[in-house]
């Protein structure tokens, strides 16, 4: 029983432990956008899936050969390592990297993956062979626990502790040791089947049941890539905000498939109601707190799946057909997966997966209630129950579809990608009237309508900014050369004189045609403007020294954190760009993280001078506060009357240095 317990423990944590770790390994290659983690997702229940349907065809004895077979599966597969990712997947500009990502994935860590994936049904199904009468999906429950374990001590003590180098070696060291555990148990088996006499009087599944179990967890699925994408879109494409919803979705598989069960419908079908309330009241243009946000998401996807997983386990059969059973969860959660991974960014234009999730949720779960007789919809206030509970999802449904109306009503223009949704509106009236670029909650560009005012430079990019001073500094000298990473509304061309060049670096095309469409800082320039459309730093590494007098890095995707453009490797390539006695210029803005000093510590590696320069709201120039810090090889950088009296300021020992090979963004949350 130890062998069969610590097999399937070791697979669920190398499973899980595995996702964040390619996921950050790859990040940098793909603009840093939360969704790389959703495409991620994607392709790994897939391949779940794919693992599912070996397992049960395994057990239902139509592979030959079978334990050959896996023998050397697991072999072929422990060849593959260490794990690495193949540099040759690099993005080479603009394209969806979608399908990108999922070769490289496929090539990096499938068969590894796969293999893993694998695992669960089988042992379940060896156990459930040579322990006749004695239910299996206790072992299910602990390998749910493995996982999540796996993914909580990836942000809490991995991530911060190892280098992603170090974490790859430990991570195939381990797939050695399960490679050999798995192997040792697929020689003891003959095959995985069940005793001709077990299961006998089982009743099989019928394919009503078996489409429930699809459609449940194909929510749960929906609903963890939805709440997901909504916090890393807000807030930072952190590892954090990838595992926390992910381990609390394995916990509900936790207890739910617990011998005793902690599934309880009185107490979990009312919580949801209420947690799906109240995320309908963040989904108005409230702005909530990251405080709020995170819990609460957090708190009804829980419940969510609890519900979900509940269900199942409620139905779940004889043990019989076990792999049958999983494999029904495993196709509801690639289902969810492509629908928020492929059909959505392909379909909607805004993020209508999470209120759809939240709907189909509901009829689901009313579903389940009505197919079991012992449920509140049967007996003497069935009717009633029945009545009230379509009422409330009636109503569900209105109030959601009357939210994102209001929501979209006043936008000229929504646009949604692998990268996000984008939204163009006009505010005010008269002198004051502006168009908006947002992504997300965050303010990407503003525009003054009136033509007297169109050319001001406006939100952080105002001549009092770090980067306006430095622009302006720069011109007292002669013609300038400015790079921008992060084109936004194409603001900064606004600087532009005759014989100015202004090079903007940008990943997503759709900022690009709406700059180019909605707003007129670039058609307007008198400088001469380039657009170089791709991942900033892959550009800029590849190009030749463009010998800019001003760099601007300002790519952020409402609030979240492009990592691998603040480490020391990029602000070397950043140096490799600029003239000599040129100026970096880094916007710090952020609500929920402190960028200062992870910027200090680069400049102190790099022997730097560094200076900070915040400025404050001017409402009637549409300009806000914003914080920037200006970085040059030379001191004479800041000898000119506009910067010398910028502050100076110190590196943070407690800060660790980024590298591309480490960061922690938990140090510098605010």
């Amino acid at each position: 029983m130890i062998l069969y317990a610590v097999t399937i423990f070791l697979s669920a944590f190398l499973l899980f432990q595995v996702q964040p770790l390619i996921a950050k390994m790859i990040l940098p290659w793909f603009g840093g956008t939360a969704a790389v983690w959703t495409t991620c997702m994607l392709f790994f229940q897939l391949l779940l899936l794919a693992g599912y349907i070996y397992s049960h065809a395994y057990v239902s004895q139509r592979i030959p050969a079978r334990r050959s077979a896996h023998l050397v599966l697991l072999a072929l597969a422990a060849a593959t390592l260490p794990l690495a990712a193949g540099a040759s997947w690099k993005p080479s500009g603009g394209e969806d990297p979608t399908w990108l990502i999922l070769g490289l994935l496929a090539t990096s860590v499938g068969l590894p993956y796969f293999v893993l994936s694998t695992t669960g049904p089988l042992v379940q199904a060896w156990h459930a062979r040579s322990h006749p009468g004695a239910s299996p999906y206790r072992l299910f429950a602990l390998s749910n626990l493995g996982s999540m374990l796996a993914l909580l001590s990836y942000p809490l003590l991995v991530e911060p502790t190892l280098a992603l180098r170090q974490q790859s070696l430990i991570w195939s060291a381990g797939f050695a040791a399960f490679a050999l555990l798995c192997g040792a148990l697929a020689w003891r088996s003959r095959g995985g089947e069940m005793p001709a006499s077990a299961g006998e009087q089982a009743e099989k599944p019928r394919p009503g049941l078996q489409a429930l179990w699809v459609a449940l967890a194909a929510c749960a699925s929906t609903l963890l890539l939805a709440f997901t994408g909504h916090m890393t879109l807000n807030i930072a494409a952190i590892p954090f905000l990838w595992v926390l919803p992910l381990a609390l979705y394995l916990l509900s598989f936790v207890l739910c498939f617990e011998a005793s069960g902690w599934y309880r419908r009185w107490l979990f079908l009312p919580l949801l109601a209420a947690g799906l309330a109240a995320v309908c009241v963040t989904l108005t243009r409230s702005n909530p707190s990251i405080w709020t946000l995170i819990p609460l998401y957090c708190a009804t996807l829980f419940v969510a799946c609890m519900v979900c997983h509940g269900e199942l386990a409620r139905s779940k059969p004889h043990p019989r057909y076990l792999t049958g059973f999983y494999l029904m969860l495993a196709l509801g959660g690639a289902l969810g997966g492509v629908l928020v991974g492929l059909v959505a960014p392909s379909v909607f234009d805004e993020l209508y997966e999470l209120p759809l999730g939240m709907v189909a949720l509901c009829a689901c779960a009313g579903l389940a209630l009505l197919r079991d007789r012992a449920s509140v919809f049967h007996g003497r206030w069935g009717l009633a129950a029945r009545f009230v509970f379509a009422a409330l999802v009636v109503a569900l449904a209105v109030q959601l579809a009357r939210i994102y109306r209001e929501n979209s009503a006043d936008l000229r223009v929504t646009l949604r990608n692998f990268y996000g949704v984008l939204n163009v509106k006009d505010s005010g009236e008269g002198p004051d009237a502006m168009r908006v670029l947002s992504h997300g909650t965050i303010i990407h560009g503003k525009q003054f309508l009136e033509d007297a005012k169109r050319d001001l430079p406006t939100t952080y990019y105002g001549v009092t900014s770090g980067v306006g001073l430095a622009i302006l500094d720069a011109r007292a000298r002669g013609p300038v050369r400015l790079g921008v990473v992060g084109l936004g509304a194409g603001t900064l061309a606004s600087y532009g004189r005759i014989g100015d060049l202004v090079r903007f670096y940008d990943i997503n095309p759709q900022v690009v045609g709406l700059a180019r469409t909605e707003f007129s800082f670039l058609k307007d320039s008198p400088a001469k403007v380039e657009v170089q459309l791709g991942d900033a730093r892959l550009s800029l590494e590849r190009e030749a020294p463009q010998n800019f007098d001003v760099l601007a890095l300002d790519a952020f995707s409402s609030d979240a954190i492009p990592v691998h453009l603040l480490t020391v490797e990029a602000f070397r390539v950043y140096l490799r760009q600029l003239k000599p006695g040129g100026i970096l210029a880094v916007h710090i803005s952020n609500r929920y993280l402190d960028l200062v000093p992870v910027v200090q510590q680069a400049a102190r590696a790099l022997s730097l001078e560094l200076r900070e320069i915040d400025n404050e709201d001017d409402d009637a120039a549409g300009v806000y506060r914003s914080d920037w810090l200006l970085v040059s090889a030379s001191q004479a950088a800041f000898a000119g009357p506009l910067l010398r009296d910028a502050q100076r300021t110190e590196a943070d020992p407690r800060v660790r240095l980024w590298t591309d090979d480490y960061s922690d963004l938990y140090r510098i949350l605010k």
